[in-house]
């Protein structure tokens, strides 16, 4: 049983000071925005008619499906649409330095792979059938390509995982996905993916792996000593996944002696990591501290490797993290009720690791799913401070520039990618407070996207957020997140949203059921320690695939309802925003119980670097 040292009377205080706040965001966009809130009044912020949603969860469909079935029209197999010239793209192999493209593209049909779950979401199991058919029929990854460990292992590896286990589940949570003769084809094929990236790990003497592997040659001769943040260590989930699914420690071994070889050389003063790592010497090459591209998903995966596999040391090491983040990077005024501006909400600014001096004066559009971390960790009042400002410069531009100089208020890097960042917290949001005010929103970012990124065939990244010029690609994170995302938003009925604590979002937004299977002992603990993988290429069926039987458990089921959950439930209550309380400090003491529990809003997918 969840103990509850607080009362109803405390949580619903609680609850007022979360409304009370979202109240005040909306009147300062209305008020400071009269020529785009198209005739919203307040009123109207705080109700989403419900044909309305109905007719914003049609328009995610659609969006989903002209991204998808113009793929599959004009671009499969190879990796990603042009939406503008209607043709496919692959690897760039007249440029091998061309890492932007080919640290992602790699041969391996990448788009259908991380759209499987979107399908089964929509509760398409045709397609969703006929596209796994074509996955394990047409898709190898034997292929001479050198690409980003991190990449893959998010985009592919989790996409192979989730389809798998949502296929397999026995509660058929979508209907009948398994496709005639399925002989856990999709974990086999993850298996041999990740066996083609444990390279990465070798000739290394920090533990901390290569960025990048050929997925037929291993590491290439000319390989970088340096990684990021998150390239090392956003690799626990998928890695800790694969291992118990084949009852293979290798894997969750590597990807965990990589995080903890990270934490490790946190600042001795500070506690902040840097985003650049010498894996050889182990020294910080690059010393900026913060939340954006190259760190991000480094947090979000410590609190979600404890909620998949209940291992204290990872709660720990982000409540630590999360300190630092709050002492040192966390510049302005708290977080507070009161008239609302943008001057009385935190900003969370790069820093130097080794001083939390201010690094400089960018934030960029990878730190708007830090909101999401927070609404998972507990801290929701502070997420709806920090969403507001990412909200804030959606609104002046109709997208996110990837830099935004917050001293200079103007962008520093143009374009746009079509990044889910903001529409993740955004949806956490909304299933946290279920305050409309997160539907207006998610419905404006669609009409932006709709009205700006729409193509001929498909939707196109916007080379500049300022003019709207468009580049002629379409990232398969659009469909797997982004489409995702907006449609789950609106679609209140949907599986994932009626049992939203039974699942955890990876970052790239495939969908892992928290199960007591997954939640075992260490791996010293095990009897009968399975022997490591030893490293192959071909793609068969191998007899290290060990029984899920041989796994024990030292944690119930009943964790998973914790006492978020009430809190959560006690949020929808509608509150009138004209109630005023003096809330900072029972939301201090309520959410410090609750980030102790069990965290089971586990329903973040908070985007990872990209750089």
């Amino acid at each position: 049983m969840c103990s509850l040292p607080w009362t109803l009377d405390r949580l619903l205080l609680v609850t007022m000071s979360v409304w009370t706040l979202v109240g005040q965001i909306v009147v300062f966009f209305i008020m400071q925005h009269p020529k785009n809130n198209e005739g919203l009044s307040r009123i109207q912020f705080q109700t989403f008619p419900e044909s309305r949603r109905l007719e914003m969860k049609e328009a995610a469909r659609r969006m989903f499906y002209t991204g998808y079935d113009n793929y599959m029209k004009y671009a499969f197999p190879k990796d990603e649409l042009d939406p503008l010239h209607c043709i496919g793209r692959g690897p760039d192999v007249e440029d091998p330095s061309n890492i932007n493209i080919n640290d992602i593209l790699g041969n391996y049909s990448l788009t259908l792979v991380d759209s499987l779950d979107m399908l089964a979401i929509l509760g398409n199991s045709s397609e969703f059938r006929r596209a796994v058919q074509l996955v394990v029929d047409r898709v190898s990854f034997d292929v001479n390509s050198t690409v980003q460990v991190f990449e893959v292992n998010i985009r592919l590896l989790g996409a192979l995982l989730s389809a798998h286990l949502l296929l397999t589940d026995p509660l058929k949570p979508f209907g009948d996905l398994e496709p005639n003769g399925y002989d856990d084809d999709l974990l086999y094929m993850a298996h041999d993916l990740a066996g083609r990236l444990l390279p990465a790990f070798e000739n290394t003497t920090t533990g901390i792996p290569h960025p990048r592997v050929n997925l037929r040659y291993g590491i290439p001769a000319d390989t970088a000593n340096e990684t990021c943040l998150a390239g090392a260590g956003t690799l626990l989930l998928e890695f800790g996944l694969l291992s118990r699914l084949l009852g293979d420690p290798v894997f969750e071994d590597s990807a965990r002696r990589a995080a903890i070889a990270l934490w490790k050389r946190r600042d001795k003063d500070t506690g902040l990591l840097g985003n650049v790592i010498n894996i050889q010497t182990g020294q910080w090459s690059g010393k900026l501290s913060g939340l954006g591209a190259g760190m991000d998903s480094f947090y979000e995966y410590l609190l979600k490797a404890f909620i998949l596999f209940g291992f204290e040391e990872d709660l720990q090491m982000f409540n630590q993290a999360y300190q630092g983040i709050s002492q040192h990077m966390k510049k302005g005024a708290a977080c507070q009720s009161g008239p609302w501006s943008p001057d009385s909400v935190p900003l969370y600014v790069n820093v130097d690791m080794s001083s939390g001096i201010t690094y400089n004066s960018w934030i960029d559009s990878l730190s708007a799913s830090f909101p999401a971390l927070q609404v998972l960790k507990g801290d929701v009042a502070e997420a709806v401070c920090s969403h507001a400002l990412h909200y804030t410069i959606w609104r002046r531009y109709g997208a996110l520039p990837e830099r935004f100089n917050w001293k200079m208020k103007t962008p520093d890097i143009h374009f746009y990618p079509l990044r889910p960042e903001l529409v993740e917290s955004t949806y956490l949001l909304y299933r946290a407070t279920r305050n409309p005010f997160y539907l207006h929103v998610g419905s404006e970012i669609l009409a932006s996207l709709e009205k700006h990124a729409k193509a001929r065939c498909g939707y196109a990244t916007l080379h500049n957020v300022i003019d709207k010029t468009q580049e002629d690609r379409m990232e398969s994170f659009f469909l797997s997140e982004t489409c995702k995302y907006l449609y789950l938003l609106f679609d209140k009925e949907n599986y994932l949203n009626q049992h939203e604590s039974d699942f955890v979002f990876t970052t790239e937004g495939h969908p892992i059921r928290v199960a007591k299977r997954w939640r075992v002992k260490r791996w010293e603990d095990v009897d009968q320690r399975p022997t490591p993988l030893k490293r192959f290429y071909g793609h068969t069926k191998r007899a290290s695939h060990h029984s899920r039987e041989r796994w024990t458990t030292n944690a119930t089921a009943s964790e998973v309802a914790s006492c978020f959950s009430l809190y959560l439930g006690v949020v929808v209550l509608t509150i009138p925003s004209s109630v005023t309380v003096s809330w900072i400090a029972i939301v201090q003491e309520v959410l410090v119980t609750i980030r102790w529990t069990f965290p089971q809003a586990n329903r973040s997918s908070c985007r990872t670097s990209r750089y």
